[in-house]
């Protein structure tokens, strides 16, 4: 240990990850960081077998700290592991995520250069085989998810918000947390918050995190119809946030429906833009996939994530945020 590096408290929330966990922490416990860390998990109400994992990784490390979550939602549980969190730079990761053995130097070099209040880098999606590589494929791609620089890279740098994060715990406190209210999009309101008050978030390609993404086209459609619904609600509250990235996949949705329906009740021709759309994931898919495999689902993969996405956004309702 090098006691003038700065102290480190990486914190997780938690909740049914039995087949990531372990590769989660183990990518902590192997970081090649020489100042001190502590490993805080939040745990949620589970259904697997998630907690006893979590006792087991505890009783073998001593830098592993368990907390409670007892609502599982996400932004109470980063609340509760920041309060409880004994050091000033706060990691956070998620339990679905791994990191490179340098992840933590390379954060804390990072804000020691820049002062930023917030750094963070790429949200690697990767997997080895089945239907959820071609979703991590389809998460790394322009097509799929925009051109987000935390989903597919880019220069380093001021940014509106950057995947997971490694903050000041001071100015989290300052700005008020995570709001709890926020179901999903917890991030990106609260990079929001801080930007506002005059803090800096960065963005650096080196910080890459693995995620492991979902397994199934439903888990899939769910995660993207609530990505839509909540980032709704941050553009409600703020408008200055709207852009066209997050405009896309509703006006498609709207687009597509409307050209399948005047199609059909009108003229034929104006089944062009629809047709166009889907030539354009078809095609896009083709050149995304590797294997055969890959190319066939790719194109489904992105209908997904498009309609489930704008699906969300244009039936977002304006009370879901006081709803909780």
């Amino acid at each position: 240990m090098n006691s003038s590096l700065p102290k480190v408290s990486v914190i997780l929330p938690i909740l049914n990850e039995e087949h990531n966990l372990n590769r989660c922490i183990s990518s902590l416990l192997n970081q090649d960081y020489q100042g001190e860390i502590e490993i805080i998990l939040a745990l949620g109400p589970s259904v697997d077998s998630t907690d006893e994992i979590a006792k087991n990784l505890s009783s073998v490390d001593q830098r592993i700290r368990l907390i409670r979550n007892p609502s599982g939602q996400t932004a109470k549980g980063l609340n509760l592991a920041i309060a409880a969190a004994k050091y000033e730079i706060i990691c956070r990761i998620d339990g679905h995520s791994e990191v490179a053995a340098n992840y933590l130097s390379t954060a804390v070099e990072i804000m020691s250069k820049t002062n930023a209040d917030n750094v963070g880098g790429v949200m690697y999606a990767d997997s080895e085989r089945g239907l959820q590589r071609v979703i991590a494929l389809a998460m790394r791609s322009k097509l799929g998810v925009g051109p987000s620089k935390f989903h597919t890279g880019g220069l380093a740098g001021k940014s509106d918000t950057v995947y997971l994060g490694n903050f000041k715990k001071s100015t989290v406190l300052k700005v008020g947390g995570f709001d709890e209210r926020y179901i999903r999009a917890q991030d990106w309101e609260l990079n929001h918050r801080i930007i506002k008050s005059g803090g800096v978030v960065w963005f650096d390609p080196r910080l890459k995190v693995i995620y492991r993404p979902r397994r199934s086209f439903l888990k899939l459609a769910k995660q993207y119809f609530e990505y839509g619904r909540w980032r709704r609600v941050v553009s409600s509250q703020n408008l200055e946030t709207v852009n066209y990235r997050y405009l896309a996949p509703p006006f498609t949705v709207v687009a597509f429906t409307l050209s399948i329906i005047f199609s059909l009740i009108i003229n034929s021709l104006f089944v062009i833009p629809a047709s166009i759309y889907l030539l354009l994931i078809i095609f896009g898919g083709f050149s995304i996939g590797k294997s055969l495999q890959e190319k066939i689902l790719m194109p489904i993969v992105l209908f997904v994530m498009h309609f489930s996405w704008g699906i969300g956004f244009l039936t977002s309702s304006k009370k879901l945020l006081k709803a909780n």
